[in-house]
């Protein structure tokens, strides 16, 4: 049977949570009847709206997650949205580049599960971990973000498979563009970060496995699982 989390009234996580789809993430959360949402951010700034915790978190670094862990140990809901876009090419982007893109793409929420699952298990209640990936997941030609990507979808689904009987669920997110401040600049279709926090909290209600967002990721996924 698939674990289920009630978002009413339920306390959530989301890193990176200030801007682009992480803020949507946090609107639909609290729209949805969230108590609370600790939003995350390198530098983080005072919240208008009481129901938003906004507090510091470097997902590269295991003291800050630990720290965040403590400060919101009674969430049941985490989003592991934060992310970095960098060493386009693996042969000519500097290899510093690759490896942050690896620590904060793959590792970072990798830190952030292992830091959150002593607290859930703890809690005892259903619970739910959300992977933000990306449909270069399956797709070539996008350097370390598409590898790191790559490794969050397999992680993704390891995890869900250790965690099910500890009454977690781990959701994946695969996405093409989101209409960020990220892309902006970039002429390619995009999708509506609204929608896409909308189906993200569709599946945590549902206790569904994964979001296939839209259209360009259901057109990889089906060419690539045949």
């Amino acid at each position: 049977m698939a674990t289920t989390t009630t978002v009413s009234g339920a306390t959530a996580v989301v890193t990176g949570g200030r801007r682009g789809l992480g803020k949507a993430i946090v609107d639909e959360l609290l729209a949805r009847g969230a108590a609370k949402v600790y939003a995350t951010s390198r530098t983080p700034e005072a919240s208008d709206d009481a129901r938003i915790a906004n507090v510091a978190l470097d997902v590269t670094v295991e003291s800050s997650v630990s720290a965040l862990a403590d400060t919101a140990a009674d969430a049941t809901i985490i989003v592991n949205n934060a992310g970095l876009l960098a060493g386009q090419s693996l042969l000519r982007s500097p290899i510093d580049d690759i490896e942050a893109t690896m620590e904060t793409n793959f590792f970072g929420p990798l830190r952030v599960t292992r830091g959150f699952v002593p607290k859930l298990v703890a809690a005892d209640e259903a619970a739910t971990i959300v992977n933000v990936a990306s449909v270069l997941a399956w797709i070539p030609g996008s350097g370390a973000y598409g590898c790191s990507k790559a490794a969050l979808w397999s992680a993704t689904n390891s995890l869900r498979l250790e965690l099910e009987p500890q009454n977690i669920n781990v959701v994946g997110v695969y996405l093409g563009y989101t209409d960020t401040d990220m892309v902006s600049g970039l002429d390619v279709p995009k999708n509506d970060p609204a929608d896409v926090a909308r189906q993200i909290v569709d599946a945590i209600e549902a206790g569904a496995p994964e979001v296939i967002a839209d259209d360009v990721t259901r057109a990889a996924r089906s060419s690539v699982f045949r």
